[in-house]
């Protein structure tokens, strides 16, 4: 039964962050604050002295990482205290200032990438190879030089300063609306549950609740909140649409996916090729959904019954059992991986329930000067061990980079983010299939890795095609509208599920509640590159046809590439693992392992029919 939201005082210290890890109390907060912008203040003292004193430069790059270092634990810190409890008026007022003192900062400082630019290239090699203290910042330096033709002059750079702030108003506006605003609708389920249906209700729901009728209430009842605002959400996202373009084409960028792609230097062919390859192999994903719709013994099948097992599998997972268990998992990945994690679980570093004014979700975030935090909503589903594990491989990753690599390329790209999350998560599948006794989980458990690929793969890539379609309709001079936005998702819908699915008129406003749309545009196709990445690691690493020299190898590549930060460009970083996503059959390699689980699938449950 789906239980009512908690507040935080009913959660045991232990399930919550130990914020102390960043600051006591708010006056070592003020007190950093008061530093930052001080330093702050300094760095157009540097004006027009570092084109020719590689000294001045020198001094300006260190005063540079100190503004930097600072700015990211004041900012964080604040940043979750929000997640946390998105109404807490000190959090909010102070998240402003942090705000504030960045925009001021980017407008004293918008002279650093032109002046900086007026160095030519080769005396910028010279003066890294004479001073010592410019190498660990040689792979940002050179690609300020790729990117030249994106940094504009002194004039435009600090009059684009004045809007940074501005800029990110939209998702501001969107968290506010669907996390301090909302309104949740209640329902009276067949179970018992009588009770609103948050995010977090409306996952356990679906997971856990056989009653298709039940499933159906909390869908429309979670759905209608975002259609009774669809105007509202559908303004914002407008908003941000046309501030995306207007920051592209202000940067000299061809297109919005063209900004979003050069940063990385990941071709544009790898994200096309990804939509394309997604839609050219729907087979799998529509022989699944006749599968489970024949199992489940449903005349409709909606995407509501998605997460439902198609066994009668409702096991609830103790959250300290779940720790466990993803521990043991990762042994494979050794013994300092394994202290790492057991680190990772056992410091006050996770936030682990559902709670009043909590956002929605799960992540980690890491923070150079102090340690990774994860945020969780955990629910004791199958669904909930495995976002632990997912986010601790983002955790293990920022952990390894951090110890590994200066602060000036510790951070590692998008791209690469979600290759440790999801290669954690088929580690830990390895491990429940191999432990269990009993054959409804097996079939459950073949039902996650398959659900892996249609959320991680299918759906990420339709999200990310719908995306494409939305920035564009902006780029061509086109309306946008909740109903525009909603029938390019219909349209997508049909086009990777078929006529195997019964779209709800409802399910067409899913656009509303996918925060990335909204907090990270053109975030989400690198969940798909990174889930084909993960396999191709992951079966290297573990496929018995390699020798096990092989194997090791294979294992240490995958460390360095967890270790390697932001030193490389994200292609190249995979390319050295072992991966080429240039290549098609990276992405077609997922459809053939989608039809080896149906297989197999098909193959359980025909024992237990016996």
């Amino acid at each position: 039964m789906a239980q009512k939201v908690l507040k935080r005082d009913e959660i045991a210290e232990k399930y919550k962050w130990n914020m102390k890890d960043f600051y006591n109390n708010w006056d070592e907060w003020d007190a950093d604050v008061k530093e930052l912008k001080s330093l702050m203040k300094e760095m157009p003292e540097f004006k027009g002295k570092i084109k020719n004193d590689s000294k001045t430069f020198i001094k300006m790059t260190e005063c540079q990482e100190k503004i930097n270092r600072l700015a990211d634990k004041t900012y964080v810190y604040v940043y979750m205290l929000k997640d946390i409890d998105s109404k807490n008026e000190t959090v909010s007022i102070k998240l402003q200032e942090i705000e504030s003192a960045f925009t001021e900062y980017a407008v004293s400082t918008a002279w650093v990438g032109p002046e900086m630019l007026e160095i030519p290239k080769e005396t910028m090699k010279k003066w890294i190879d004479e001073n010592p203290e410019l190498e660990n910042h040689r792979f940002s330096l050179m690609e300020m030089y790729r990117m030249q033709k994106h940094i504009l002059d002194e004039p435009k750079e600090k009059l684009l300063s004045y809007y940074g702030q501005y800029m990110g108003s939209p998702s501001d506006i969107y968290a506010e609306l669907s996390i301090s605003d909302v309104k949740w609708n209640d329902v009276k389920l067949s179970n018992g549950y009588e009770g609103p249906v948050t995010n977090g209700v409306y996952s356990k729901v679906l997971s856990t609740n056989r009653n298709q009728e039940d499933r159906k209430k909390a869908f429309e009842a979670l759905y209608k909140v975002y259609e009774d605002n669809k105007n509202t959400y559908g303004a914002i996202y407008r908003a941000l649409l046309q501030r995306d373009v207007a920051s592209a084409n202000g940067r000299n960028f061809k297109s919005t996916l063209s900004k979003a792609l050069e940063g990385k230097n990941v071709p544009e062919n790898v994200f096309k090729t990804l939509l394309k390859s997604a839609k050219d192999n729907n087979a799998p994903l529509q022989r699944y959904v006749e599968l489970r719709k024949k199992a489940l013994g449903l005349k409709d099948y909606h995407y509501y019954d998605n997460s439902i097992n198609i066994v009668d599998y409702n096991r609830t997972f103790e959250y300290e059992d779940a720790k466990k268990m993803v521990l043991e998992s990762v042994s494979p990945l050794g013994e300092d991986y394994s202290c790492k994690m057991n680190r990772a679980l056992s410091e006050g570093w996770i936030d682990v329930f559902e709670t009043e004014n909590k956002r929605s979700g799960a992540y980690s975030i890491g923070i150079y000067d102090v340690h990774p935090y994860m945020l969780l909503n955990y629910q004791g589903t199958m669904d909930s061990v495995f976002t632990l594990a997912h986010e601790l491989g983002h955790t293990l990753h920022t952990m390894l980079s951090d110890e590994n690599q200066p602060y000036a390329i510790h951070d590692y790209t998008i791209f690469v983010a979600e290759v440790a999350s999801t290669f954690n998560e088929r580690l830990l599948l390895d491990y429940m299939i191999k432990n269990t006794q009993d054959p409804k989980e097996k079939v459950a458990l073949i039902e996650q890795a398959i659900g892996n690929i249609v959320g991680t793969f299918y759906i990420q890539s339709l999200f990310a095609d719908y995306e494409y379609q939305a920035h564009r309709l902006v780029e061509e001079g086109k309306a946008v509208t909740p109903d525009v936005l909603s029938g390019i998702m219909d349209k997508l819908f049909k086009e990777y599920f078929g006529d195997t699915l019964t779209m709800d008129e409802l399910q067409k406003v899913i656009w509303a509640r996918i925060p990335h749309f909204f907090n990270s545009p053109y975030y989400v196709y690198q969940y798909a590159t990174s889930f084909a990445s993960s396999a191709n690691l992951y079966d290297r690493i573990t496929n018995k046809k390699y020798s096990e020299k092989e194997r090791e190898n294979a294992k240490e590549s995958y460390l360095s590439l967890l270790k390697s930060g932001g030193n490389d460009y994200p292609m190249n970083q995979l390319k050295k693992a072992g991966v080429d996503l240039e290549k098609e059959e990276s992405f077609t390699a997922v459809a053939v392992e989608f039809n080896r689980l149906l297989d197999l699938l098909e193959k359980e449950l025909e024992k237990l029919e016996k």
